[in-house]
Order: C-alpha cells, then sequence, then structure tokens
C-alpha cells in the first residue's frame, strides 16, 4: 500500500504517475519509457497483476530500490535503476523487439515533448541538439495495443499540446491517451476531447494552458487519482496551483 503524501509534497509528475497508473489493467504486459513513466511502477492498484517491460531486455521488474540496494546489472532502457519482482526473466534486445513489434505489448507508457491536434506524438528529440537515436520509441507507438503519453502540460512557459508537430515526430499513429498535470485527453476524429480535468483545475485554466483546440463535452468530471481521496486531492492540486501563481 502507497501511503498518501501530504498536499505540500505531491508535484506534477506524481500527479501523473497516480492517474496513469488508473489505466493499468489485471493480467496484462505493460510497457514503461524512460524518466516519469518509470514512477508508474509505484502505484499499481491493488488486486491486479501487471507485467513491466523495458526495451533493454526485462520482464517482471518493480519500483527503484532503496538508496543504497541499486544493481548496476538491474536498470532500465534509459539506466535507471530498477527492481526484479519474483518471476522476472531478462534477455536480449533482439528478443525485445519482437516483442513490441510484434504487437505483444498490452499497453506503453511513454513521455512526450509535444502532442499534436490528431494525436501525434513527438518525443525523440529536439532539432539541433545531440541524440543518440529513436531508441524503441517508434516501434513502441507503433506496435502497442494501447499508447498512453504521461508528460507535463506545459514547459517553459510553453504549451506541449499544440495544433501541429514543431518536432519530429515520433510515429504517424495517434497515441490513445495523453495524461497531464491538468488534464487527460484523449484523440478523436473530431480533435482532442477534454475527458477530465486534474481536481483543483478549472476548465477555463486548462484552455489557457493549451495551444491546440479541445472538444468540449457538457461536463468534465476531475481526474481519479490512484490511492488518493478525492478531497485530498482536489486541496493538493489547489495548494501546488497556489504555490506556481505565488
Amino acid at each position: 500500500m502507497n501511503a498518501i503524501p501530504p498536499p505540500a509534497a505531491m508535484d506534477a509528475k506524481e500527479i501523473i504517475a497516480r492517474r496513469v497508473a488508473m489505466e493499468l489493467r489485471d493480467r496484462t504486459l505493460v510497457n514503461l519509457g524512460i524518466g516519469l513513466p518509470t514512477l508508474v511502477a509505484r502505484y499499481v492498484p491493488a488486486g491486479i497483476s501487471v507485467a513491466f517491460q523495458s526495451e533493454n531486455g526485462i520482464i517482471g521488474f518493480g519500483a527503484p530500490p532503496p538508496e543504497g540496494m541499486e544493481d548496476p546489472n538491474l536498470t532500465d532502457a534509459g539506466g535507471g535503476f530498477i527492481s526484479a519482482l519474483p518471476g522476472a526473466v531478462s534477455f536480449d534486445s533482439a528478443m525485445s523487439f519482437m516483442l513490441i513489434r510484434g504487437g505483444h505489448l498490452d499497453m506503453t507508457v511513454l513521455g512526450g515533448l509535444q502532442v499534436d491536434a490528431a494525436g501525434r506524438l513527438a518525443n525523440w528529440m529536439v532539432p539541433g541538439t545531440l541524440v543518440p537515436g529513436m531508441g524503441g520509441a517508434m516501434d513502441l507507438v507503433a506496435g502497442a495495443r494501447r499508447v498512453i503519453v504521461a508528460m507535463q502540460h506545459s514547459a517553459r512557459g510553453e504549451s506541449k499540446i499544440v495544433p501541429e508537430l514543431t518536432l519530429p515526430a515520433t510515429a504517424a499513429r495517434p497515441v490513445t491517451l495523453v495524461v497531464t498535470d491538468l488534464a487527460v485527453l484523449e484523440p478523436t476524429p473530431q480533435g482532442l476531447l477534454l475527458k477530465e480535468r486534474a481536481p483543483g483545475v478549472t476548465v477555463a485554466q486548462i484552455l489557457a494552458q493549451t495551444a491546440a483546440s479541445l472538444v468540449l463535452p457538457a461536463e468534465v468530471p476531475e481526474m481519479r487519482l490512484h490511492g488518493m481521496p478525492r478531497r485530498l486531492a482536489t486541496a493538493t492540486l489547489r495548494s501546488r496551483s497556489s504555490r506556481s501563481h505565488s
């Protein structure tokens, strides 16, 4: 059981990870990308069994170990330390990408630099910066049954939800769902549907920080967060919002 932190200790990444965890389903194979997506492993809902996969060749990893217990032979694709759960298995990258490209992943959770109005993701490079390569992002977006983007809504004062990508696209296929610290968005033929808003965040605040046009339903419910009573979630986001405007 994950203890609920006090509101002052919550941050945007934890809000996103707790919401993404609500998308996990029992007896599924789920890839967690590097960075923010790895936090999802901390918030697996009770009563379900999920096998987490990393493209460097492991199935069955868990949250990072306590400080001092790290094993240099147990890392995710980004080099971050992970733990191996009972029954975990390791294999080479050829087998790992066979699983990805063969359509055997039920879901992948990836970070993002931009998502456009059509639901296309850009997450692998910024022009003018040195990158070693695309990694597994293109294969994951093309091969997983569901693609969840976990990212903050804005960066450096600019929205990451844009009308058209200005960064290189990861794949032509639209993603399944976008979870940010402000909202949950679903790509549809009509555009990005605003499905949920973070507790304590108004639709007007979301629109003000979104460059792309959104499809607005009659009502936008509050975001469900794993392990957090609704009142606590509301207080948390209001506290965080107040700090950001102070």
